[in-house]
């Protein structure tokens, strides 16, 4: 998958289990109702039951929205889950090991960090997606290394993915993200450490920027 699919466009929750906690299918839940068009499972330190137990289940909601559901760093459980997809950090399972056990059609995001580098290389394998980030001060990773808006703009001139931003990012951030390139905002704290998740998501996607 090498051309841009345009399913992948606006709010990307990503969901955090020191935020959600036994609340997770409801607040995933409200995400989705207030607008996110893609949902990241992330819980890397829940036992294997409870993963896939989880994973079912949000596979399940996203459907129920017309919503993507991708699974950080495992692509045994995206399998296993049913879902649309895979997100992979670079110390992760490979990208060519995820292809070959979830399919052609299964999309799988890229971290990039703030390197072109790593963005060309992943879109020539045949990654469905690339993330730059962080842009913002981050409250889940403080000490991830900034990246400026000049590699969303340099990514939009050279790449034909769609192209995810993340790390710190306020609905007030969309509008310069998406002028510098970004199709995607990916957001954790901003949505799932709010007292109102569905507000806080419609704040991300009831933007003019968008339509």
């Amino acid at each position: 998958m090498t051309v841009r699919d345009p399913r992948l466009r606006g709010l990307y929750a990503i969901t955090d289990p020191r935020l959600c906690g036994d609340e997770l299918l409801a607040m995933a839940e409200a995400a989705l109702s207030g607008g996110a068009r893609l949902l990241q499972y992330r819980n890397k330190q829940a036992d294997p039951i409870r993963q896939r137990a989880e994973a079912i289940a949000l596979a399940d909601l996203c459907r129920q929205h017309d919503a993507l559901f991708l699974v950080n760093d495992d692509p045994q459980l995206a399998l296993t889950a049913g879902a649309d997809g895979v997100h992979l950090g670079q110390s992760d399972t490979g990208l060519d090991a995820a292809r070959e056990l979830l399919g052609p059609d299964a999309i799988i995001g890229i971290t990039c960090h703030a390197d072109l580098e790593l963005a060309r290389q992943a879109q020539a394998r045949g990654a469905g997606y690339v993330a730059f980030g962080r842009f913002y001060p981050s409250r889940t990773k403080p000490d991830a290394p900034p990246a400026s808006l000049d590699v969303l703009r340099r990514a939009r001139t050279e790449l034909e993915l769609p192209i995810c931003a993340i790390g710190g990012i306020l609905p007030e951030h969309v509008p310069e993200l998406r002028e510098a390139g970004a199709d995607m905002v990916a957001v954790i704290h901003g949505i799932f450490g709010a007292a109102d998740v569905a507000a806080a998501a419609r704040a991300y996607t009831g933007q003019a920027v968008w339509k």
